[in-house]
């Protein structure tokens, strides 16, 4: 059986993404800070002082997609890039005060998207949720 547009698990996927992305995007546009610079950033609220290797890493992008990315925020002041002592290769990004304080305005606003997003989904649901898409990715990474 031939499967139609909307039958494709992967349209529906991109579907949901774009909308995610578009919210998010539009919550994140007064603090000037894109979505993908978010990540970096939401990482970064965690754990100051992240390498660049391992932003590669945790985000699965490219070192020169992360280094244009932490550029950027450098220049909007919101983290100061510096060579590690050890490897002169290796880049670590911290936090200043402006972007240390943008997450007491960017963080509530992440836990009540995801609020949003999750309500009315049960915790055994979201669980099933990671799985799948656990397995799907695995699934993809097979072929690359």
């Amino acid at each position: 059986m031939k499967l139609t547009f909307q039958d494709y698990i992967s349209i529906k996927i991109h579907k949901t993404d774009l909308n995610l992305t578009r919210f998010v995007k539009a919550k994140l546009e007064p603090f000037n800070l894109a979505p993908e610079q978010n990540l970096i950033m939401m990482l970064l609220w965690e754990k100051d002082g992240l390498s660049q290797n391992q932003l590669v890493e945790t985000l699965n992008k490219d070192k020169t997609n992360i280094a244009r990315m932490a550029a950027s925020l450098e220049k909007k002041g919101f983290i100061k890039r510096y060579n590690c002592d050890k490897d002169r290769r290796s880049v670590r990004l911290y936090l200043t005060d402006t972007g240390r304080n943008l997450g007491n305005e960017v963080i509530p606003i992440a836990e009540e998207f995801d609020a949003i997003v999750c309500n009315g989904i049960s915790k055994e649901e979201l669980k099933q949720m990671e799985k799948i898409l656990r397995k799907m990715n695995q699934n993809v990474e097979k072929l690359l």
